[in-house]
């Protein structure tokens, strides 16, 4: 039986970690990993990674990259209201489902 793996954020959603070493930290969903349940988000965990050097165009030396995080550990924030909130879904006329806020009711979905 193949096990449906879904997280609650997307690429490109505006997140802030509401839990951790970094938490209040805001930031841009970088990649979404749902078979994981993890996000790369912009500017948090930042972990320092030792990088040999690979010809002339990737120059070796200590780089600092993003680390994956547990998806439950982010709350999306609203682009409208600027709170951090569950996403609801909703259907419109022409049947298509989005993600809307709870607080303020503003849609994500374009």
């Amino acid at each position: 039986m193949n096990k449906i793996n879904k997280i609650h954020v997307r690429s490109g959603d505006t997140v802030v970690v509401i839990s951790g070493d970094e938490k209040g930290k805001k930031g841009k969903v970088l990649r979404a990993e749902p078979k994981k349940g993890k996000v790369v988000v912009e500017g948090v965990a930042m972990v320092t990674k030792h990088q040999k050097a690979r010809g002339q165009e990737v120059p070796g030396g200590i780089i600092h990259k993003e680390a994956a995080i547990n998806a439950s550990k982010v709350m999306l924030v609203c682009a409208k209201c600027g709170k951090a909130t569950r996403n609801a879904h909703k259907i419109l006329e022409d049947g298509k489902k989005v993600r809307m806020c709870k607080k303020c009711g503003a849609t994500f979905d374009n």
